[in-house]
């Protein structure tokens, strides 16, 4: 199974890119975890947002793969602990299909990528910088595979 982690935003600071990858890079192939980099909209005045979100939606949409399971990632949905990530990883696991976890950006994710969405689900009620949520979902998703081999990652 891959799970391919589709984010809004390029060229992240160099904290961001190094800890994503040494996260990503320590999930075993079952469960391997790829970026894809959308190109975020064009915003230069306060108007230009439902511009700049239709065209990420656009290239969001048109980036999910079409048996895919999608989760997008909304701060108004179900909130998403770390035991029922491990929970749902362990299924994912057992399910054996790719998944696709939408990231949006500054101004979220369009109405398509939602619509599109399997299911929704919320990382924290507080609002996260995009590039800092490529990390929290890194680490959740070794944390949550920590969890179900046993490995002393995890210990709360």
């Amino acid at each position: 199974m891959r799970i391919r982690l589709i984010a809004v935003g390029r060229k992240m600071p160099k904290w961001v890119t190094s800890a994503y990858e040494d996260y990503a890079a320590r999930l075993p192939r079952e469960c391997r975890l790829e970026l894809v980099e959308i190109a975020p909209g064009m915003r230069k005045q306060a108007s230009d947002a439902a511009k700049a979100i239709a065209a990420e939606d656009e290239r969001m949409t048109r980036a999910i793969g079409r048996d895919e399971h999608v989760i997008a990632l909304d701060v108004d949905a179900k909130a998403w602990s770390t035991q029922a990530l491990a929970d749902d990883l362990r299924d994912w696991m057992a399910d054996g299909r790719d998944r696709a976890i939408l990231v949006g950006g500054p101004d979220g994710l369009g109405q398509a990528s939602r619509q599109r969405a399997d299911s929704r689900r919320s990382l924290s009620a507080l609002t996260l910088p995009h590039p800092l949520v490529r990390v929290i979902v890194a680490e959740q998703l070794f944390r949550a595979h920590s969890m179900l081999i046993g490995h002393p990652y995890h210990r709360a």
